[in-house]
């Protein structure tokens, strides 16, 4: 399911017009990622947990050259999915 299948699917389910499906899709999208960008996680109880993960710096190898590469340190983000997700997915 892409961005566009997603907001058809809450258009419908929540007897929204597509425009407004787009707007609540972004608004959710956009506090998602202010959470995130300021360290913070945004639990959503029975679907999962986004969260941002340090990953260190650490020393990598160029696969063409074979040459030794710096790879600085990130912040990544990450989902943890809820139990509720967990048992749907596996019937």
């Amino acid at each position: 399911m892409n961005k566009a299948q997603l907001i058809e699917h809450i258009a419908e389910r929540a007897q929204l017009t597509r425009q407004e499906a787009a707007r609540a899709l972004e608004a959710v999208l956009e506090g998602v990622t202010q959470t995130l960008v300021r360290g913070g996680e945004v639990t959503l109880v029975g679907f999962g947990t986004f969260a941002v993960d340090e990953r260190a710096a650490r020393k990598g190898r160029n696969p063409k050259t074979g040459e030794p590469v710096d790879i600085p340190a990130a912040r990544m983000p990450k989902f943890r999915p809820g139990k509720a997700l967990r048992d749907a997915v596996n019937g």
